[in-house]
Formats: structure tokens, C-alpha cells, sequence
């Protein structure tokens, strides 16, 4: 059976559409991909399977779990709020919390508390946050930098909450989706349930694919504590309506592209405040997973191993599996890729495709 896919592209734009067709023709479910530049989309296309269950294909206005996409939303919301100080102590804020950590520690991945070091419930925001005010890190913060894979939410989500008053999730209603026409959603509601693509893992799928270390294979396991080791959690309505700051928002493609031009423009947060969130607070070889890594205030930022292509200057977040959304500053465009075939980082060039095919258009 061929794969169908859909969409448009702008002249010139035609090797992206042939790229596209061959990462969804290789595939085993589906995909969409974006390109937005000064409020011109010049590249929105879909295709393949938005459940291989039931056979039923990827549409224009399919959702899709963005995993650690989510980040990036958080960031865009924090910089275009500008409510957090990034020197400050947490305890500002969040008088609870264990002195010794400022605002950019939890938002540039250098707190040392990558899990919770306690029995927990994953979708109970409040009550990990509540954990890890009183839980002392593996590292003095700032020492180091390693992924906060999930921590990264409950700190930045609970912050959000004690500065605004309002949730995560009402602030990316409230900020971002709402005044901009986003169909993004951060605590997905049920109406919205039957567009949302059901995920899928590769055979071979798998998490930090850097290490070797299996002392430190375990600080991983710990750090998703069942997620993605199947299908069930991620594709539960539990999973999409926690408002998980660091993973569980769904959205579109055209969307996420739109977000990231929107900000690349300056539309979004003020320019002192975006070049604050994207100057380098953190950056270097991932004490526990070995991968290297280079962040702003909660954007992932350009990195040796190409994860924003062939840009020099980038900014965006990645999601697990294969997502991958962000901004070329210097081109002035936004750009995302979503799947719900979830593949290993060693063995998953689709976006990496797709983005070069877009500078090659340029």
C-alpha cells in the first residue's frame, strides 16, 4: 500500500516535499512537518498513519504528544512573561525550597536533581515539586549540567505557579495559544482526545543512546521511571491532561513552526528578553548520559552534533523520539518536525534530513 502524504510547499521548496514523502514512505506511522517564515508557512506537510491500528491517516489538524517539544513552549511562555528573575535563589519564589539554587540552575539543567528521589506519582505535579524542594541534589548546582528530563517540569512549573498564580498550562493557554491562533495545549482537553495520534515505538527503540555506563544507565531508568518503556502511560487521556511542564503538551507541526518564527521576529518576548533565554547558561558533555548539550533558559541551543542542522545559530527543543522544533534566528524562520513513531537518536536522521533540505532551499 503507497503512503499518502498531504500538505503544501512554496516554490523552491519541492526537495523538502520529496524528503518528507521518503521519511513517511520509510516509516511505520506518521509525521508532519513545518516551515514558517515572517508569517509565511512555506513548508506544511502530513502523511502516513495517525494510528496504525485502525489504518486511520495523519489530517491537517492531527495533535501529537511533543514530549520534551513541551520545554520549549514553557520557555517561550517564560521569556514572553519575563516574571523570573534567572539570578535569583528559588526560595524568592519558593521560600521551601533547599538554599543554594538560583532560577537558572532549574532552567539551564544544572540543579542536580534529574529524579525524584522518592515514591512518587510522575503525573502528580504539586506533589513532586513538593518532593524536590526538600531533596538534596547530587551536585552543587551549577557545578554540573545533565538533563532534567522530567524534573526539569516540576521545578519550572511549580516557579511559574508561585510567581503568577496561574498553572503552566493556563500560561500557555493565556500567553501564547489563545492570542496567536496556536493549536498547542499544555493539559489537553478530552473534546480534542480523537485528534491526537497514538505513539509508537520503533523495535529498537531506546533512550540516551550516548551511554554505556550502567551505574549511570540506572540514574536514567530512574529519571523516567516507566514513561517510555511502553505504550500505555504516554497514550493515556492521564498522561495528556497532567499539565507536565517538561513533556506532555500536544500540538501541531504548523503550530510549533509558527511559535518559533513568532518568537524569532520578536512578536513574542521583548529582544532583551529572548537574547537573555538564548545566550549560553549551560553547556558541555552531559554528566549522566554522555550526550553533548548546550542550553539557554529552557531552550536547547545549537550543538556540536548538528540537532538544529546546519545552522550555526538555533534555538528550540527536541522531544523524545524524534521530535524536533525550533528557531534559525539568522534565516528568520521557525521550523518543526512531529512523529508518533518513536525512534532511537542514534539511528533517526529524518529531521536531520528534512532541516537540511530546508537550508538547501534557502
Amino acid at each position: 500500500m503507497s503512503v499518502r502524504t498531504d500538505g503544501t510547499i512554496a516554490p523552491g521548496f519541492e526537495g523538502v516535499r520529496d524528503v518528507f514523502a521518503e521519511v513517511v514512505a520509510n516509516g511505520h506511522a506518521g509525521a508532519a512537518f513545518s516551515v514558517v517564515r515572517h508569517g509565511e508557512v512555506l513548508v506544511d506537510l502530513w502523511g502516513g498513519l495517525a494510528d496504525p491500528r485502525r489504518d486511520e491517516p495523519w489530517r491537517e489538524d492531527t495533535l501529537c504528544v511533543l514530549f520534551s517539544g513541551t520545554k520549549g513552549i514553557v520557555a517561550a511562555a517564560l521569556a514572553a512573561l519575563g516574571v523570573l528573575d534567572p539570578e535569583s535563589e528559588l526560595r524568592r519564589y519558593w521560600p521551601e525550597f533547599t538554599p543554594g539554587m538560583r532560577v537558572h540552575h532549574a532552567l539551564a539543567h544544572t540543579a542536580g536533581l534529574p529524579y525524584v528521589d522518592a515514591e512518587h506519582d510522575l503525573l502528580d505535579v504539586s506533589g513532586c515539586a513538593e518532593l524536590l524542594a526538600k531533596q538534596d541534589p547530587l551536585w552543587t548546582p551549577g557545578t554540573r549540567v545533565a538533563y532534567h528530563a522530567l524534573t526539569y517540569g516540576y521545578l519550572v512549573g511549580e516557579l511559574l505557579r508561585r510567581a503568577t498564580g496561574q498553572s503552566a498550562g493556563e500560561l500557555v493557554a493565556e500567553v501564547l495559544a489563545r492570542p496567536h491562533g496556536l493549536d498547542l495545549h499544555l493539559g489537553t482537553p478530552a473534546h480534542l482526545d480523537e485528534r491526537v495520534a497514538r505513539l509508537v515505538r520503533a523495535p529498537d527503540y531506546r533512550i540516551s543512546t550516548f551511554l554505556d555506563d550502567p551505574q549511570r544507565r540506572r540514574i536514567v531508568e530512574r529519571m523516567y521511571a516507566g514513561l517510555l518503556d511502553s505504550d500505555e502511560l504516554m497514550n493515556s487521556p492521564a498522561y495528556r491532561r497532567a499539565e507536565l511542564a517538561a513533556g506532555s503538551a500536544t500540538g501541531t507541526a504548523r503550530s510549533m513552526a509558527t511559535l518559533y518564527d513568532l518568537l524569532a521576529a520578536g512578536l513574542l518576548a521583548s529582544p532583551e528578553a529572548l537574547a537573555a533565554a538564548t545566550r549560553t547558561w549551560s553547556e558541555g558533555t552531559d554528566a549522566i548520559n554522555d550526550r553533548p548539550v548546550h542550553f539557554g533558559l529552557g531552550f536547547e541551543l545549537a550543538d556540536p552534533i548538528g540537532t538544529y542542522g546546519p545552522a550555526t545559530v538555533a534555538f528550540g527543543h527536541s522531544g523524545a523520539g524524534g521530535g524536533r522544533h525550533g528557531a534559525w534566528p539568522d534565516a528568520g524562520l521557525g521550523f518543526s518536525f512531529v512523529t508518533n513513531e518513536l525512534r532511537a537518536e542514534n539511528s533517526d536522521g529524518r529531521a536531520d534530513r528534512l532541516l537540511a533540505a530546508v537550508h538547501d532551499a534557502l
